[in-house]
């Protein structure tokens, strides 16, 4: 996937940069697993607004994406590269043996043709799905279950892939891409490769209406608010508000937020990268 420039041919395009879309196939979803998507503009059942900047944006429908990967057995070839409006990886259409169509999150550097399978006895290939425990250790794998049988629910955005570290009697320890280093069950799956579309980071929209059409309206900032609807807000010509925080008056810069005593604190074997050098300070 490469990054397309504009000609400065407008003052939007002088610095619009976005991708060429070399890795797709086609431009029409598959019907049978797409379904509506209501927007809310950010207002709960009563019409008051609870999201600010949220409103707007271009018509969009779901793409059911199989997350699971639970179709043990069955070999399946991968139709198409497709966009996902609702996501920044792109997804692939795989056409299973039995008929069944479904859509995986597309790995970097898959392929049409390319036969993908799922289960315990399955070669650790790129597209491949199967238990941490029967994957080698040093591996790059993406779409990670937490729990066994619930579905891949981290190492999902464009570009990221986690690696699989060491093996234990029940756990494996893998290193995800904050820099985190935690044991996981290797009962739960996992699938191999990096997420695609890993020039996702790489584009700039180049004017507001862009934005616009992903659905996020302009964002005010904190200090030009009045002191009724900010903490930082008020005060006379250009004053800063003070430190910087939420507007529900938590602050947002080094002070932690985690909660104390976590569950998932016992299978944290290293911090992010963040939170170490926070530690190292003190």
């Amino acid at each position: 996937m490469g990054i397309k420039k504009y000609k400065p041919t407008t003052p939007s395009m002088r610095f619009t940069t976005l991708l060429n879309f070399d890795e797709i196939t086609t431009r029409e979803p598959e019907k049978t697993l797409l379904t509506t998507m209501n927007g809310t503009g950010g207002r709960n059942k009563s019409g008051r607004m609870t999201m600010r900047y949220t409103g707007g944006g271009h018509k969009r429908r779901y793409r059911i994406i199989d997350f699971k990967r639970d179709k043990f057995g069955v070999e399946g070839t991968v139709s198409t590269i497709e966009y996902d409006p609702n996501r920044t990886s792109f997804i692939a259409l795989v056409l299973y043996k039995d008929g069944e169509k479904r859509y995986i999150l597309a790995p970097q550097g898959l392929k049409v043709g390319t036969v993908i399978n799922s289960g315990k006895d399955v070669a650790p290939e790129i597209g491949n799905t199967l238990p941490m425990e029967n994957i080698p250790l040093g591996s790059i794998i993406h779409n990670i279950e937490l729990h066994p049988g619930r579905g891949g629910t981290i190492v999902r955005s464009a570009g990221t892939s986690a690696q699989l570290m060491a093996k234990e009697e029940r756990f494996v320890v893998i290193k995800l891409p904050s820099g985190e280093v935690r044991k996981i069950l290797k009962q739960c799956l996992a699938t191999v490769g990096s997420v695609s579309n890993a020039d996702h980071n790489l584009q700039s929209l180049g004017k507001a209406g862009r934005k616009r059409w992903m659905g996020i309206r302009p964002r005010t900032r904190p200090v030009a608010m009045n002191p009724v609807d900010h903490p930082m807000g008020g005060g006379e010509g250009r004053a800063s508000g003070g430190h910087p925080r939420s507007r529900n008056g938590i602050k947002s810069k080094g002070q932690k937020t985690r909660t104390p005593r976590k569950a998932s604190d016992k299978v944290i074997v290293q911090r992010r990268k963040g939170a170490i050098a926070n530690q190292n300070n003190k």
